[in-house]
């Protein structure tokens, strides 16, 4: 699938725009007024929660392969490793999805544009993969609940992050915090599962992560009005190695 494969009429179930598959939570029929900021708040971390049916929970993130080699075997390993991605992986995700959510507000930007720089920025083919499982999954999700826009059907994760954004009334900062957040809560938590970390001590180590996630989402707020070729582009490179050995491993729990 490239990433120029937009959306097409209405009889594709779930890849409805503009809300036309949208919920009516209070049952009465009527569409729901503006969000205010305590709201935009509220859905916020609607959008950030774990929880939230999106494909996550398949995904380590480049955790299990780094379990598998024996590079990530203690906490102090799981700090290095959840740093190291937020300010590489997590900064390009953060940006572009600010630049999507802003992209939809003003209309100066083609989200397909987006998609397309993101996956140039994506070297890795079971990376890419893995991402545009991950946003067409959060497309979904997300149009249960808001009028998310148009766009490519199967999008990078970070741009359909952009989109669910704008369609549920959040600012790019907003989209840019969500997934600075994400980038490392989802490791973390796989991390737990796979190597039995004390939870406490994960979190402790989320917590202390807590002012470099602001940072990030920070620039990648401050980059969301750029033209898309000017977006941040740096890489991982031992996330992408870690995700082609991942691909060809043959008993794994994770996705990727």
């Amino acid at each position: 699938m490239t990433s120029g494969d937009e959306e097409g009429g209405l009889g594709r179930g779930e890849e409805q725009p503009h809300g036309s598959n949208r919920r009516d939570p209070r049952g009465d029929g009527a569409e729901p007024g503006p969000i205010g900021r305590s709201g935009r708040r509220a859905t916020l971390l609607v959008l950030a929660d774990g929880r939230m049916p999106t494909g996550g929970h398949a995904h380590s993130g480049g955790v299990e392969a780094a379990v598998t080699d024996g590079s990530l075997a203690s906490l102090a390993d799981l700090a290095a490793f959840l740093l190291g991605r937020l300010h590489t992986a997590g900064l390009v995700a953060a940006a572009f999805a600010a630049a999507a959510c802003h992209a939809l507000a003003t209309g100066r930007t083609d989200v397909v544009e987006l998609d397309t720089e993101l996956d140039a920025r994506t070297p890795s083919p079971a990376l890419r993969a893995a991402s545009r499982a991950q946003g067409r999954t959060l497309l979904r999700a997300g149009r249960a609940a808001w009028p998310v826009p148009a766009g490519p059907r199967a999008p990078h994760h970070a741009v359909a992050l952009g989109m669910v954004a704008a369609g549920a009334g959040l600012t790019p900062g907003e989209a840019a915090l969500a997934a600075a957040h994400v980038t490392v809560t989802g490791p973390a938590t796989a991390a737990t599962r796979l190597i039995g970390l004390d939870p406490l001590a994960v979190t402790a180590i989320l917590a202390r992560l807590a002012d470099d996630v602001e940072a990030i989402a920070q620039a990648g707020e401050a980059a969301a009005a750029l033209p898309p070729r000017e977006l941040p582009a740096l890489t991982g490179v031992r996330l992408d190695l870690l995700a082609e050995r991942h691909r060809v491993t043959a008993l794994r729990m994770f996705t990727s």
